[in-house]
């Protein structure tokens, strides 16, 4: 695997662990009894992006890991996947 397709495979994942990870923790106006005026009740209270950030990046760079232990160190890739299922002919 090039260092090109590492980084695109590393910045898909990230990008969707971001937007899995981006409700966890987070309280909104309404719970919090502080809504500001000209936002809906169901804002962030505090958004604390910065955290969000860091916890994606710990996160896709677990799954990263794996991805790349699976798939370089023991070599198992898409074309071996209909191997999993017996013929049943």
């Amino acid at each position: 695997m090039g260092i090109g397709s590492a980084l695109a495979i590393y910045f898909i994942i990230w990008w969707t662990m971001l937007f899995a990870l981006l409700p966890v923790g987070v309280r909104t106006q309404a719970e919090e009894n502080d809504i500001t005026l000209g936002t809906t009740a169901s804002a962030p209270a505090r958004p604390r992006i910065w955290l969000a950030f860091f916890r994606t990046t710990i996160v896709a760079t677990i799954i990263f890991a794996a991805y790349y232990y699976i798939t370089q160190i023991v070599g198992f890739g898409l074309d071996d996947i209909p191997h999993f299922f017996p013929d049943l002919k």
